[in-house]
This record gives C-alpha cells, sequence and structure tokens, in this order.
C-alpha cells in the first residue's frame, strides 16, 4: 500500500508538523535530540525545513513547538529508562524511536495507527535505507477499533510481562469517552509495573484563538482534561505528574516568563492487576 499526506486523516498530518519541529531542533547548536528522518518526512510532504527568517511569530505556534521539542526528548528518556522488553507506542505517527534510540538488546516495540499514515512512513524510511535498532512491529489499524488489543496479542505482544506504553501527542484529539476506553484497554493489557506516558490533560476550551493553527487546534477534543492523573490513580494506576517548566529546566530549555504552569507530562505506573 502507497501513501501521499493527502490520504492521511486530519489528525493523522499533524503528525507532519510535529516531524518539523523534530527536524528543526535537530539543526540547532546544541539540540535535545537528533531525529534523521524528520526532515525527510516534511521534504516527502513538500515541506519547508528551513526555519523562517525571524519576525513576527505566533505566540501559540512558538509554545506548541517547545512543548513538542520537551516532549520528545522527555519520551526518549524516559522510555529506556522504564527498563521494559516490550514498548507499545499508540498512534505512533511519524515517530523513529524504534531508529533513533539505543535500545537494549532483546527490547520489541509495536507501533500502531491508521493504515494511510503507516504506508506513508514506511515508504520514507524504505526510501531512505533505514534500519531500526530493536525488533519492530508495524500494525496498521485504528484504535478506536475494540479489536486492536487482540491484534496486538496476535502480533506477539504479551500481557503477562511489564510494558512501556507511549500516547505521545494523542489524548487531546479523543473525547473523554473515547479517552476512558482507550485507555481502559490499555490497562487490560498491563501487567503490574508496566508504565503508562502520555501529555497532562487540558482544559482546551481556554485554547487560544489562532487562525494559523485552527487546522490543528480546531481537532482538539480534550480527552479526560485536566482530571487525567486523577482518572489513572482512580483505575490501577500511580501516576506523576512533571510540569513543563521543570522539564525545560532539567534540560537547559527555561521557559520564558508567564509561560503555562499547568502543562506537563505524566509517567503512570500500573499497581494493579488486570
Amino acid at each position: 500500500m502507497t501513501s501521499t499526506p493527502e490520504a492521511m486523516s486530519p489528525v493523522s498530518r499533524t503528525a507532519l508538523y510535529a516531524a518539523l519541529v523534530r527536524a528543526r531542533e535537530g539543526d540547532r547548536p546544541e539540540p535535545l535530540f537528533t531525529d534523521p528522518y524528520a526532515a525527510r518526512f516534511a521534504e516527502a510532504a513538500g515541506m519547508p525545513t528551513e526555519a523562517p527568517a525571524e519576525g513576527p511569530r505566533s505566540e501559540l505556534g512558538a509554545r506548541l513547538a517547545v512543548h513538542v521539542m520537551l516532549r520528545t526528548r522527555f519520551y526518549d528518556d524516559r522510555l529506556l529508562a522504564a527498563g521494559a522488553d516490550q514498548v507499545v507506542l499508540l498512534a505512533a505517527g511519524l515517530d523513529t524511536r524504534a531508529y533513533r534510540l539505543d535500545w537494549p538488546a532483546g527490547t520489541r516495540l509495536w507501533e500502531l495507527d491508521l493504515p494511510p499514515v503507516m504506508a506513508f512512513k514506511e515508504q520514507v524510511l524504505d526510501a531512505a535505507g533505514a534500519a531500526p535498532t530493536c525488533g519492530r512491529a508495524v500494525l496498521p489499524g485504528d484504535l478506536l477499533d475494540p479489536a486492536w488489543p487482540r491484534r496486538l496479542v496476535e502480533a506477539g505482544f504479551d500481557p503477562q510481562w511489564p510494558t512501556a506504553w507511549l500516547a505521545e501527542g494523542l489524548l487531546v484529539y479523543l473525547s473523554a469517552e473515547q479517552a476512558a476506553g482507550l485507555l481502559t484497554a490499555v490497562g487490560s493489557l498491563s501487567a503490574p509495573g508496566s508504565r503508562l506516558l502520555m501529555e497532562r490533560g487540558r482544559d482546551v476550551s481556554r485554547t487560544p484563538q489562532d487562525p494559523a493553527l485552527a487546522q490543528v487546534t480546531e481537532l482538539w477534543q480534550g480527552g479526560l482534561g485536566p482530571d487525567t492523573d486523577q482518572w489513572l490513580n482512580a483505575h490501577g494506576w500511580e501516576a506523576r505528574t512533571t510540569a513543563l517548566t521543570e522539564v525545560g529546566e532539567t534540560y537547559g530549555r527555561p521557559l520564558p516568563e508567564g509561560a503555562s504552569r499547568t502543562s506537563g507530562f505524566i509517567e503512570a505506573v500500573r499497581t494493579a492487576s488486570r
């Protein structure tokens, strides 16, 4: 199956903007990370990879770019620190962690996302001659389809073993009901000690209006909102939130004065048996 960006859903196409941010981060003198394939995705989609000349910038756009850069490095570090032999990337999009991170020997990684985005991704990676650094399996499909957990197990996933799950930039595009259903399915597949990484929920009704970013922000439904960590704590997880400001300070990228103190990332550890 071949695919172009035009064949992707509007939500899937937002992965191209994230890839563009990662590509530009890699061009900085001291990047937080390097994604050697991010620019290839942008180029294949006809997007300019060079950072624009200095000039008027969208405040919301700048904030979202910082968020993507910091979350990429934060999730990189937390996934490797999880020490899990099984890693599952939910709505993997154009994530290339299977190729750019130094995974321990024996790591198995599954990527789940809609067929058009995965087909586009495979085309670009194959053309680049990319080789994964772990055991990688691609599982095209819809996470709103209740059959995805069964298909994951059929693809070799073992729910008896602890797993590192990543839901990067995902829940904000789901309704509260959809988000709860997805996380319930994840919990049913998670042995004690499994870890789940995701963004802290937000109240999307308070998102600033920015016509340049409407193609992204108008897709936001909010997921479980600001109470995401509380939902996890009530459903067999122990959730810890790290504020975006703390992440920025840790990586030497302090946020400007007045930056949101509510944004951040959740790392939840599975405490309950399924």
